[in-house]
């Protein structure tokens, strides 16, 4: 009898990739696990326990058909693994790098909870679609049909690209407006190449190119066109340009010199992995070689700007956080390959304000924090401890802080798009249909910052919305 190629978690235990050493990792920008061997992907796959109800699936954005491919991959039926994984997923090599799996996929996996370690679904899922690229399975978009229908797409991040997909899939003809000179949005210009190096996302938007979908980069809408132009040219327009505006503190001192956005910094150092030429960088304004940097903020975002600056070179790199560890927002295995990494974190430190020596920042004034009764939430809201206060040194001080969406009524001069007391665009749950006729909303700008799964979903079923309200519509021609 064969052997049964599953539900072996109890003889196998969960190994992920290796992890290149923290000391020669910290000294460039590629990504920090390596690739599974075949044989260890089987056999890391082959601990799914195959449960009656997936959790796994039930609490991924996507509802992608973990079990399945685990159990291909197991049996080394890895082109039917690929298969199934892309039926639900746009890009499943990105989310199998940067998702947070802990919180999502792997921290719902059963066996996790009988103690038996999660199910490796990252690491996978990762293995099986560069498998697939090095094998030459993954293929330009070729239509049966061609349609007559276009749809323009404001914004090239994931929400925009994967509602490309699926439409140019089925024949619609597809522009994509987008204010940057690449597309990919953060996939490109906010997340570091550590977490996801940058031809992983060059080779996507090549294969929409050359599968049809037209690109207008370096195109800043309610300047170089506007948007009655841009729904005059279409039949329907998607908005997905995310949320850049970055929040920040009104502190004293907090215009001083050295105090930096988190955008502003990330862009300048993966524009720098390109190659490209980045003033802001090269005087030294963005770049956080030989500083000491304080970042402010629990977020991804901060973890990307602490582990940016370790490999720029910084002298020292502090991470200041109002809650504990326990409350942070951020991935829990982000926060441990910093602290290997050499980042040191001030749990329940919030700033007051920055000292100065002349216009430039040095230091930051820390109030420190106590955690109070719980809200009707259950969240503890930080307290300040009275007479803890102490100042942080610092050369650099980076705001993490989060995003918000920019007043794109006001910018674009358009009536009608309603928005939210957040600023968010108000639209439909599932179709992201918005109040104005033909006019969609996908990802951040209607959810507020959010992860790129759930853009890569808004982004899938809109465009679904689209193709049901075109109809079987009328095909201009064949594809070849």
């Amino acid at each position: 009898m064969a052997e049964q190629p599953m539900l072996k978690f109890v003889k196998i235990e969960r190994d992920m990739p290796e992890k290149r050493d923290a000391d020669i990792r910290r000294e460039d920008f590629r990504e920090i696990y390596a690739e599974y061997a075949d044989a260890k992907a089987k056999e890391q796959a082959s601990r799914c326990s195959q449960c009656g109800v997936p959790y796994c699936q039930s609490h991924c954005p996507l509802h992608n058909n973990i079990p399945d491919w685990l159990k291909l991959t197991a049996e080394g039926r890895l082109r039917e693994a690929y298969e199934v994984s892309q039926a639900t997923n746009t890009f499943p090599e990105i989310c199998g790098r940067i998702c947070p799996q802990d919180r999502l996929c792997e921290g719902n996996c059963v066996i996790e909870q009988s103690g038996h370690g999660t199910v490796t679904i990252g690491s996978v899922e990762k293995y099986i679609t560069d498998t697939a690229w090095e094998e030459g399975w993954v293929m330009p978009i070729a239509p049966s049909a061609e349609r007559a229908e276009s749809v323009g797409i404001i914004g090239a991040g994931p929400g925009g690209l994967a509602a490309a997909d699926v439409l140019r899939r089925a024949g619609v003809q597809v522009t994509v407006y987008d204010r940057y000179d690449r597309a990919g949005g953060l996939m490109t210009y906010g997340i570091p190449g550590f977490k996801l190096e940058k031809d992983v996302v060059m080779r996507r938007n090549q294969q929409l190119e050359a599968g049809g979908v037209t690109f207008k980069l370096d195109c800043n809408v309610g300047e170089d066109i506007s948007f009655d132009e841009i729904r005059a040219a279409h039949d329907a327009v998607i908005i997905a340009t995310g949320v850049y505006k970055s929040r920040d503190l009104a502190m004293p001192n907090g215009e001083a010199q050295g105090i930096e956005k988190a955008i502003d910094f990330l862009t300048a150092s993966n524009r720098k992995s390109f190659g490209d030429d980045v003033a802001d960088f090269d005087s030294g304004r963005l770049n956080a070689e030989g500083k000491k940097v304080v970042v402010i903020g629990g977020g991804d975002t901060a973890m990307d700007c602490v582990r940016t600056s370790i490999r720029q070179g910084a002298t020292s790199v502090t991470c200041l956080y109002r809650r504990d560890r326990a409350n942070m927002p951020g991935s829990q295995r982000e926060v441990q390959n910093a602290e290997e990494e050499g980042v040191v974190f001030e749990w329940l430190s919030a700033p007051k304000g920055f000292t100065t020596d002349g216009d430039k920042v040095a230091g930051v004034m820390v109030q420190k924090m106590r955690l109070g009764a719980p809200d009707a939430t259950g969240r503890q809201a930080p307290e300040v401890i009275e007479n803890a206060d102490y100042v942080e040194e610092a050369d650099l001080v980076i705001k993490a802080l989060g995003f918000e969406p920019e007043d794109l009524p006001t910018l674009w001069n358009t009536d009608g798009l309603d928005v939210t007391r957040w600023g968010t665009i108000k639209a439909e749950f599932t179709t992201g249909k918005t109040a104005v006729e033909g006019v969609y909303a996908v990802g951040d700008i209607v959810r507020g910052a959010s992860l790129v799964v759930w853009a890569i979903r808004d982004g899938r079923d809109c465009a679904e919305a689209i193709l049901q309200k075109f109809g079987a519509g009328e095909t201009v021609m064949a594809a070849e």
